[in-house]
């Protein structure tokens, strides 16, 4: 109620409105729907609803940040606006969410980085949404909605090992699905594909086996959101990902089996996220600064062949909102990051960088560091300088002995818009953050 009256103007009127609403005597409502939970949802945009319904199939342990669950409202449609601006309307639609007090914020992160939602409002979203949507737990009740009703939403979460986990030849009954999310184990047959899934334009895989799937990904002609994350048992996406050519966010997060990307994933023009942290892709192809239209970059590595160096591709791209660099350790000259050109980025808000401490060594930082290399990663750093634009930043493994000169200069060059500054790992010693006293510090 709080949240909803939030959004009124602060006149008696208006708040006698809400009080003498009929839907407090209603009588037709189902017993599951809650009627103050159910004024605010009335009183919401029909795009907004439908953001608030597509959130409730998130499954409650997942860990989505605020990017990924806006991301995948774009790839669902639901985000309306110039298609320069999608991520920030959808950021404005998942604060307003907050503000209504329909999404919680977990406080474990820092800002408003991820949300979860209370079972009450989760259960209302459901009862609303149950002719289209289904979130269920694998088990006999389960296979025979899906064998009886056919939904556009499924999300579901298989317990157990894979001997006893979902069958997969339930699922491919469903051939009007648009989102399909699973995590957990589910029993794949010889030839299981997803070539019945015809429209479908979100799918997010977690922590199951799901290898047999790869090739036939190609298939999903629609597909704008593919989630792959901790299937340990993948080693490559399909050297024709390119086919799918309205896909918009790749996530391999976690998956530890993928040490390359094919070279078509250039081709990809529509590519707004890519995420390929956690994984051990250290080379990325060339022609890779063909892909002007992302603003999420996470796991990019920093790779030398011969006189090309990967960071090069990172010049084209000014779109870029969010960018996470790893492996600085091996750039070998301050040339090669000037190319990347991070001091030009306008739209940067968050940025990571990361070094495995020290040429060949990605254990944490350690002592015995040649002057020679700490002289090269500081040179590197001083280069790195982002725009005052920069609201999140993390350092990690930076074994320099002095901070960054941008960092020690922040006050002639103030980052005004810093939330937060996290250094992990780190060698230089911060003996003087004062500039920085308006922003969250962590330094682990």
């Amino acid at each position: 109620m709080g949240g909803l009256l939030c959004k009124k103007e602060k006149t008696r009127r208006d708040w006698e409105d809400v009080l003498n609403d009929d839907i407090w005597s209603a009588s037709r409502l189902p017993v599951e729907l809650n009627y103050a939970i159910y004024l605010s949802y009335e009183d919401m945009h029909p795009y907004l609803k439908q953001c608030f319904l597509h959130f409730s199939l998130k499954p409650k342990k997942t860990v989505l940040s605020v990017n990924e669950v806006v991301s995948m409202w774009i790839g669902e449609g639901l985000i309306h606006g110039d298609s320069c601006s999608l991520e920030d309307e959808g950021k404005r639609y998942y604060n307003e969410l907050i503000l209504r007090n329909l999404i919680e914020v977990d406080t474990n992160y820092p800002g408003q980085l991820i949300g979860n939602m209370h079972d009450v409002v989760r259960s209302f979203a459901l009862v609303v949404a149950r002719d289209e949507a289904l979130v269920a737990h694998s088990g006999d009740a389960t296979e025979n909605k899906i064998r009886s009703h056919s939904f556009l939403r499924l999300s579901i979460e298989a317990k157990g090992l894979e001997s006893d986990g979902f069958e997969w030849r339930y699922l491919t009954e469903q051939a009007l699905l648009r989102t399909l999310i699973l995590t957990g184990n589910f029993k794949m047959q010889p030839g299981s594909s997803l070539i019945t899934f015809s429209s479908l334009r979100t799918l997010y895989i977690e922590h199951a086996n799901c290898a047999a799937l790869v090739e036939s990904m190609c298939q999903l002609k629609h597909l704008r959101y593919l989630s792959l994350r901790s299937c340990t048992d993948i080693s490559r996406l399909p050297e024709n990902i390119h086919e799918i050519k309205f896909l918009q966010h790749i996530t391999l997060d976690g998956c530890e089996g993928i040490v390359k990307l094919p070279d078509n994933i250039v081709k990809l023009r529509e590519l707004r996220y890519l995420d390929i942290d956690d994984t051990h892709v250290n080379t990325i192809p060339r022609g890779f600064g063909a892909l002007t239209n992302l603003r999420v970059l996470c796991g990019f590595p920093a790779y030398m062949d011969g006189e090309w160096c990967s960071l090069e591709e990172l010049g084209p791209l000014s779109q870029i909102k969010k960018l996470n660099l790893v492996g600085l350790q091996n750039v070998s000259a301050t040339s090669y990051i000037a190319e990347a050109r991070i001091g030009t980025k306008a739209s940067l808000t968050t940025l990571k960088l990361i070094c495995g401490s020290r040429p060949g060594d990605y254990g944490l930082v350690k002592g015995g560091i040649s002057e020679e290399d700490e002289q090269r990663i500081e040179k590197v750093f001083d280069e790195l300088c982002p725009l005052p634009c920069i609201e999140f930043l993390l350092i990690r493994r930076y074994f320099g002995g002095r901070l960054p000169k941008w960092m020690m200069c922040a006050a002639t060059v103030p980052f005004e818009n810093l939330r937060t500054l996290w250094m992990v790992d780190c060698l230089a010693a911060p003996n003087s953050l004062m500039d920085y006293a308006d922003s969250h510090i962590w330094v682990t």
